[in-house]
């Protein structure tokens, strides 16, 4: 049973929500609602707790990644796991595996079935009785064709009031925008004219949380993907969920609250399971999402993938550094998701305040020459600005000004994901990232969606015959970047929470040191951001220390470390 403190915070947090609009007998009523749903699942579920490691470690993929004609896909993907990844990775995030009529599954039809070509719960609870499953909640929007939309117009349950509209007189000239499209869509319904508010797409239509009925829809489907196997929580574009005329309409303070009552239901249920917000933003509000350690358990670290490939083509420390130097520690509880691509492309918006235009404009030239796409989003004044680029990490980090012919691809490549994997969190590696699978420009000439060319979907018999051969470019990125990641599950300072201290080497050299909890290993990580040998000056108690990644160390007249081209090591002291 749940005390009264327990039922107290889950009171305050609807209050601080609804008050304002809702009388205080509705709001008993949603109080007493999610008590039951508590206590209902609390019931039939013993204690189980589990904590992040060294050892924790995600893939991204989508439910048909890896297909095959003969098998549902998301077997297949279990079966590829199970032989090729489970020794790396302990955690698999499938991508929304809901029936969906756009946006590579964001724009959900029903929460509560799985794609039929995908496979069903079934398949989803037996990948999570050998790996922790990651899943979305696609929590701002819903499908124009789903379920909910249709009951929608027909004012029926379950649906009635749960999409967003406004008036004529609703100020949005301050709405933070992501996409280019028009955001508001003029319809006549229920005898008059409203506007449909679509954040996303004109498939995607805003949900609306000022009807409880529509939180409590969530918290249900939290509680159907918990007893179906799932055990992490991505809000997919939690920031934008509430909206307040005349605001910006996004990152306002009811979404925190919400997000705040998620983590308190969470905590109160006896299996345990962490919330992770997407919100692809400048750092300071990203950051928010932690709260005081009452929000997020953990938040994608957006501003490192265009940090970090930044500082790998211009050959150039301070952005990274300056970052990483200001970046907050985490503390018991939060841990930041740490990546380098994702199923949409490199944010933009996260290195508002860490670049100039100059730099911005620059590292978006060089982007274009290796291959990118740009999507686009409004800002204030009707003008566009660049939201993302679109391509993969491989095409990215294949050439640079400094190395035109692609001499060093693969070294920078996978120095990237040492860099990643060494940070501070949790690494998360997309699947293709694993293969150094480039640009998908056949998908994206039938499509034509900017987002298609990171997307490529592997045929089983392909993919396994690539890894068969040691001489495929592919058996070359998948043995090494799944070494990096088997040193990693061995050592306490590569722990989520471990500590870290950034080291200025210089601009052509970045580094910084992990310290386990126990303060018993250290692990000084150091890689040549160049084309260029370098050298660094150690301390004698250096040179007594081991690189993880290769047994041998350069060391010229016992005083300077030699880093090869775009080289790194993983100094320890045990």
């Amino acid at each position: 049973m749940l005390t009264q403190k327990d039922q107290r915070t889950i009171r305050s947090k609807l209050d601080n929500i609804y008050k304002t609009f809702l009388s205080k007998k509705n709001i008993d009523y949603f109080e007493n609602e999610i008590v039951q749903i508590i206590h209902h699942f609390n019931k039939k579920n013993p204690k189980k707790k589990k904590s992040i490691s060294e050892k924790t470690t995600l893939v991204i993929c989508y439910g048909d990644s890896v297909y095959s004609e003969k098998k549902k896909s998301i077997k297949v993907f279990q079966n590829f796991f199970q032989k090729r990844l489970k020794d790396y990775f302990d955690t698999i995030h499938f991508l929304p595996f809901y029936p969906s009529s756009s946006d590579s599954g964001f724009a959900v039809k029903d929460h509560y079935k799985v794609e039929s070509k995908l496979g069903n719960w079934l398949d989803i609870k037996n990948v999570s009785k050998s790996s922790d499953v990651m899943a979305d909640m696609v929590i701002n929007h819903s499908s124009a064709r789903g379920l909910w939309f249709k009951n929608f117009l027909k004012k029926k349950e379950p649906g009635k009031d749960y999409f967003l509209t406004v008036d004529s007189k609703f100020d949005t000239s301050k709405v933070i925008r992501p996409r280019d499209h028009r955001l508001l869509k003029k319809i006549k319904i229920f005898k008059k004219s409203d506007y449909l508010w679509r954040t996303f797409s004109p498939d995607q239509i805003d949900l609306n949380f000022r009807n409880p009925s529509v939180l409590i829809q969530f918290i249900k489907i939290m509680i159907h993907l918990i007893n179906n196997g799932v055990t992490i929580f991505r809000l997919d574009a939690i920031a934008y969920l509430w909206k307040e005329n005349g605001s910006k309409c996004i990152n306002l303070e009811q979404t925190h609250e919400i997000i705040k009552l998620l983590r308190n239901i969470t905590n109160l249920l006896n299996i345990k399971t962490n919330i992770i917000t997407e919100t692809n933003l400048p750092e300071k509000e990203n950051l928010s999402y932690f709260g005081k350690n009452d929000e997020a358990n953990w938040i994608y670290n957006f501003s490192l993938p265009p940090l970090l490939i930044h500082a790998l083509l211009f050959e150039n420390s301070i952005f990274l550094n300056k970052w990483s130097k200001n970046l907050p520690n985490t503390k018991k509880g939060n841990s930041y998701l740490n990546f380098i691509a994702s199923h949409d492309g490199i944010g933009m918006r996260p290195t508002e305040g860490l670049f100039n235009q100059k730099v911005l404009n620059n590292f978006l030239k060089r982007l274009k020459k290796n291959g990118s796409k740009f999507s686009y989003r409004k800002v204030l004044n009707k003008t566009k600005k660049v939201y993302e680029a679109n391509i993969t990490v491989f095409d990215a980090l294949k050439k640079s000004d400094y190395d035109q012919k692609g001499k060093f691809y693969f070294e920078r490549y996978l120095s990237a994901h040492a860099i990643m994997i060494s940070f501070e969190g949790i690494p998360a590696i997309y699947f293709n990232s694993i293969f150094g699978t480039a640009n998908d420009e056949a998908k994206f000439i039938i499509t034509g969606n900017n987002r298609d060319v990171n997307r490529y979907k592997w045929n089983l018999k392909n993919i396994s015959n690539k890894l068969k051969d040691s001489k495929t470019k592919q058996n070359k990125f998948y043995t090494s970047i799944c070494n990096l990641l088997k040193i990693r599950r061995n050592q306490k300072a590569f722990h989520p929470n471990a500590s870290r201290i950034n080291i200025d080497f210089g601009r052509k050299i970045y580094g910084f040191k992990r310290i386990s909890e126990n303060k018993k290993q250290t692990i000084l990580c150091v890689t040549n951001l160049s084309s260029k040998i370098q050298t660094i000056k150690i301390v004698k108690k250096n040179q007594k220390m081991k690189n993880l990644l290769n047994s041998k160390i350069n060391i010229m007249n016992k005083k300077f470390l030699i880093l090869k081209p775009f080289e790194t090591i993983w100094l320890s002291n045990i």
